[in-house]
């Protein structure tokens, strides 16, 4: 008699098709969260350009960078 002892159950064993059905039924990794708005830098690219635009005049970058968030958002650039 052997001393190796047997599992209780049977090895199970999966067909190439059976294998990619179970991958594909979880993936490896999370989806990645949709943004949320425009990133701080696309604000602040399309702010220099309003700053360009109204001839470079300081004082106004509150107002050029809540106008370039507005654009962004609605689509207008």
């Amino acid at each position: 008699m052997s001393n190796q002892t047997q599992p209780n159950t049977p090895e199970r064993k999966t067909t190439p098709r059976q294998r990619r059905e179970e991958n594909a039924a979880t993936p490896s990794q999370p989806e990645p969260a949709e943004p949320q708005g425009p990133t701080h830098e696309q604000i602040a690219r399309r702010a220099y350009e309003l700053w360009l635009q109204h001839g470079q005049q300081h004082g106004r970058a509150e107002e050029d960078w809540f106008q370039a968030e507005r654009d962004l958002k609605l689509g207008r650039y």
